[in-house]
């Protein structure tokens, strides 16, 4: 068989179940991984192998009993550290909260651990989930930054420490890290995964994610997760929402495929368009380019004010009243919405609706858009985790987005292909996304 921490999750939990692999032999697998990398690439926070090794000791037990815990019986993944466990530490990333422990698992936690997963530990992430870096290195070069704020879930999902890891985007946090580091990364429908038990730092743009390494296995966690919870109030209804159930559907037509650009492009690095011109002779007859202007060249300033005013909204404080124990970087971001007037964020707000209409008039002619994943490859250096230019509009809009580890920049670094679908379309857009990923 192969080594236990290199099969995907879907793999892993099969083998389980049918007796040819245990939980402990995994996760003694993945553990071994990550303390070797732990110089070289930094994901985890928290990791305590005994906690994780109990853990899966009580799921092959349970198994020898008779008794299968669920979908993810026995499979490790990793939680960002704004994600609340009532076992580890839960520390957002900041001195501020060094030794926190929750009383209780946020409602993350508590739907893996009932689906039998092994929560193996918590992962690195910046400050608040903002953009103050933590010691998280690229797999692929460790001179060149994981991205973020989920740099240590997608770091640890693309080194083969974890098959499985849970992070959030209120910016460009969940697509731009797995565009970086080479592995599949969703970012559901906005109020698709509970937020209950989870560090708020903008609540009209933070979304729950996750990452693998296969879209199988995005639809596995997707649909442990994507269930109604009344103790966040702003989950919404999915009638599409069974991500598996999607992908087993029978084949149809091919999809029409739009190709945009919109107003992120100019940001984008130079050789953008090279790498993009060959995804798009990949597709052939199935994609065509669209023109993204009008409404949406005010997206990217529309997100800024929503994001940057909710920030100094729930972190000011901190910023205010902790001023020795809260990084520069995260007091710089946080100031800039001081200047936000309240009548310029009540018109991004009622903005946003008229984007988004735009956007959903588009999806009358055409079943996903595809664009880049980020500006390009991860950049060198670990001061700042890079732009998030290619991800603001869809956070803003809350439509679901999934980003494909297929391109590769110029110094061999991969660049994803982001696959974006209609609000509340997921499971659609898992399933055109695996269309386009077997073109390749």
């Amino acid at each position: 068989m192969t080594t236990p921490n290199l099969l995907t999750a879907t793999e892993a939990a099969e083998a389980i179940r049918t007796g040819n692999l245990t939980s402990r032999d995994l996760i003694d697998a993945c553990i071994a991984r990550a303390e070797e990398r732990a110089d070289d690439v930094g994901a985890w926070i928290y990791l305590n192998p005994c906690l994780a090794r109990e853990q899966a000791d009580n799921c092959d037990q349970a198994l020898a009993e008779g008794r299968d815990l669920g979908p993810l019986h026995g499979v490790p993944v990793g939680l960002k550290d704004i994600i609340d466990t009532a076992d580890m530490p839960t520390e957002n990333g900041s001195a501020l909260f060094e030794g926190r422990r929750p009383v209780a698992d946020s409602t993350i936690a508590r739907l893996l651990r009932a689906a039998g997963a092994v929560i193996m530990g918590k992962t690195v992430t910046t400050e608040f989930a903002l953009s103050a870096p933590g010691k998280t290195k690229n797999p692929h070069d460790p001179a060149h930054t994981p991205g973020g704020s989920s740099s240590g879930s997608a770091a640890g999902v693309a080194d083969h420490q974890v098959p499985l890891s849970v992070g959030t985007q209120t910016g460009g946090s969940m697509i731009r890290p797995a565009s970086y580091c080479g592995i599949h990364g969703f970012k559901p429908t906005f109020g698709s995964i509970s937020r209950a038990g989870m560090f708020p730092l903008a609540r009209p743009l933070d979304h729950p994610g996750v990452y693998a390494r296969s879209i199988d296995d995005i639809a596995l966690i997707g649909d442990v997760l994507m269930v109604k919870d009344p103790a966040d109030l702003d989950m919404r209804g999915h009638p599409r929402g069974k991500l598996a159930d999607a992908l087993s559907a029978p084949a149809g037509e091919p999809p029409k495929i739009a190709f945009v650009r919109g107003p992120m492009w100019e940001q984008g690095e130079d050789y953008l368009d090279d790498v993009m011109q060959g995804a798009l002779v990949q597709l052939g007859k199935h994609v065509q380019e669209v023109e993204m202007t009008g409404v949406f060249d005010r997206a990217l300033a529309c997100q800024e004010t929503v994001m940057m005013a909710n920030v100094l909204a729930n972190i000011g404080d901190y910023c205010r009243d902790h001023a020795d124990k809260v990084r520069e970087e995260t007091h710089r971001r946080a100031k800039s919405g001081e200047g936000i007037a309240a009548d310029d964020y009540i018109k991004a707000i009622e903005f946003r609706d008229t984007i988004a209409a735009a956007l959903d008039r588009m999806f009358d002619g055409y079943d996903v858009l595809i664009t880049a994943g980020a500006t390009g490859e991860a950049p060198e250096g670990l001061g700042s985790t890079g732009n998030a230019a290619f991800q603001k509009m869809w956070t803003l809009l809350g439509v679901p987005t999934v980003t494909l580890p297929m391109l590769k920049g110029p110094n061999g670094l991969p660049i994803g292909l982001q696959v974006i679908g209609r609000y509340a379309h997921d499971g659609d857009m898992l399933r055109h996304a695996r269309w386009i990923e077997e073109q390749f």
